[in-house]
């Protein structure tokens, strides 16, 4: 069975050779099949995020390059010239399949940093509720070598982090991993199944990919074992392979497919729980503790009593009783300043108090887990 038959959150990252046709431009046929297949998965209830190489490569013919600059600002030149046609691209073609997109562009700052991490889960997360898909490149025209993902690949799996993905598939111009590379080693067999993190597989993984893009294999067996770190299996297959996200949606075994050797609530529960550097502790009442407890409800800024420390938005922080017992942990969606301006006040006046209204949780139930 595949990873994608029972998964409702995916993220599927396509790579340069695939999206601009091995750099003769934007691919408007493989975008449009692969949008026909996102939308098919979409009328299925299904949450879907796009993460998307080829701005660098559909710049390149634009502006008439025929090899790959090696300055930091040719790159990001070509960059900003072809975002425009792969935004473009990919608007059009998800729309006449009735989906609406968005363009999303992050840096590796943006994921470093609690907040502006929270704030790109927040943005993401409200897309997919709003049935909007996503389509997520790395900002390469403000990037440096200190900041850069480095791959789409990375990104993919820091993506499939962020939204919490139930998996990640890699498209790719390479039918999947191999014990060997089969153009040397005519006795290298396929490796169909695996567990993301076995450190066989990054012997197995070949040097660099095409000249287009960065990612060869080996970063997407690793890609695979970052992914796997928030319980989320990874599929790495064949781009062109007809209707490949509708079969392995369906169940059939195509490509590689890398487990996560942890579940997914399972992954995401044990960080926070060893979680060794708790920013501060809210204390909450007995009826918010109940909710807790009993009912598996979020925890709302009207059920704090007193709020400690210093924290951050996005800081792990610990949940007491007015006896300062654990009740529970998570990441917090307000500072520890801001939580005490609206402590004891209903979402109502969040706006009145802060200047803004943000998350109507302190803590969301999906970012809280139990002691």
């Amino acid at each position: 069975m595949s990873l994608l038959s029972g998964a409702r959150r995916i993220v599927v990252k396509v790579g340069s050779s695939l999206v601009t046709n091995e750099g003769r431009g934007v691919d408007a046929e493989a975008i449009a099949n692969w949008s026909r297949q996102l939308a098919a998965l979409a009328a299925e209830g299904r949450e879907l995020v796009m993460v998307s190489s080829g701005a660098i490569a559909e710049g390149m013919k634009r502006l008439g390059w025929a090899t790959r600059p090696k300055e930091l600002h040719e790159l990001q030149a070509a960059a900003a010239v072809g975002q425009m046609g792969l935004a473009q691209m990919y608007e059009s073609q998800l729309r006449a399949h009735g989906l609406a997109s968005a363009q999303v562009l992050l840096t590796h700052a943006d994921l470093a940093d609690r907040e502006r991490y929270l704030n790109a889960r927040s943005t993401l997360l409200t897309l997919l509720a709003h049935r909007v898909l996503p389509v997520i490149n790395e900002n390469d025209t403000v990037v440096n070598d200190e900041i850069k993902f480095g791959d789409n690949d990375t990104l993919g799996a820091l993506v499939a982090n962020l939204v919490e993905a139930d998996a990640l598939v890699i498209l790719t111009d390479q039918r999947g991993l191999y014990s060997a590379d089969p153009r040397k080693d005519p006795a290298a067999r396929f490796v169909d199944i695996a567990t993301a993190g076995d450190p066989e597989l990054e012997r197995m993984a070949g040097g660099a990919g095409s000249s287009l893009g960065r990612g060869g294999m080996l970063t997407k067996i690793l890609a695979a074992k970052r992914a796997a770190g928030s319980g989320a299996g990874t599929i790495i297959a064949w781009g062109r392979e007809p209707d490949v996200l509708l079969r392995l949606a369906c169940g059939e075994a195509i490509g590689t497919a890398l487990h996560a050797a942890t579940p997914k609530l399972t992954a995401r529960k044990q960080w926070m729980v060893d979680h060794l550097q708790l920013r501060g502790a809210v204390k909450v009442d007995a009826g918010a503790a109940a909710k807790l407890r009993d009912e598996g409800k979020s925890l709302l800024p009207i059920g704090v009593v007193e709020v400690q420390g210093g924290f951050h938005r996005g800081d792990v922080i610990a949940v007491q009783t007015t006896e300062g017992v654990e009740l529970a942990r998570g990441l917090a969606n307000y500072s520890a300043s801001e939580a005490r301006l609206i402590a004891r006040k209903p979402s109502s006046e969040f706006e009145g108090v802060l200047g803004y209204a943000a998350e109507p949780e302190l803590i969301h139930r999906d970012n809280l887990v139990l002691r």
